[in-house]
């Protein structure tokens, strides 16, 4: 796809999600961080249920560290694979205040040492609670960029590389988020709204409905 193309994606897109941002609720960086974990998997509609439950009785490293594995898997059981999230967010809260004083790091290296928290939840933060111009491939991510023709490849890893030099520096903060949102609500797996899709004359996917 060429550069003035994509730049029209993306124009048309920031106008058509005017304020594009995680749909996970959070009030601080540490509870995006916990929801963001929990999220692998899971809708998040699911992990805001569940985020609702546990924030208003712990939402600090210290407060959720105190739970424990046991106290911490009452409130997100409605959660898939919650078990094994319960250990990952009770020793990232470990880390947190053993390594960093209890605030989340906003370097790539000390977030994916972190349990839970590989690459595309290490953008998501760097991203979403420090401003940065990365992009997490999510499922929706990785689809549009396929289907779109705005970056094919194989792997999450090789989309995110080609996201990173087609997208336009201007929508690079927010390329993310716009295309997440038109994935999620738009161009969706199954059966993709393409006659109410603002990019439909632009996108290169063969069988549009």
């Amino acid at each position: 796809m060429n550069a003035k193309t994509c730049r029209e994606i993306f124009r048309r897109l920031a106008i058509a999600i005017p304020n594009p941002t995680t749909e996970l609720v959070h009030n601080s960086t540490f509870e995006l961080l916990v929801a963001v974990i929990l999220s692998a998997q899971a809708t998040d509609k699911g992990v805001n249920l569940a985020t609702a439950r546990l924030f208003p009785v712990a939402n600090t490293p210290e407060a959720i560290l105190a739970l424990g594995v046991e106290g911490l898997e009452p409130y997100i059981r409605t959660i898939g694979l919650y078990r094994s999230k319960a250990k990952n967010v009770i020793e990232t809260c470990r880390l947190l205040v053993e390594r960093h004083g209890g605030q989340v790091p906003d370097t790539r290296e000390a977030l994916e040492a972190l349990p839970g928290v590989g690459r595309k939840t290490a953008n998501v933060m760097l991203n979403t609670a420090f401003g940065h111009p990365t992009i997490a491939v999510d499922t929706h991510i990785f689809r549009l960029g396929n289907r779109i023709g705005l970056a094919p490849g194989k792997t999450p890893l090789e989309v995110e590389q080609k996201l990173l030099k087609a997208v336009p520096k201007e929508y690079l903060h927010d390329a993310h988020h716009l295309l997440i949102l038109h994935g999620r609500y738009t161009c969706i797996a199954r059966l993709p709204k393409c006659p109410e899709c603002v990019i439909n004359d632009l996108c290169e996917y063969k069988a549009k409905t």
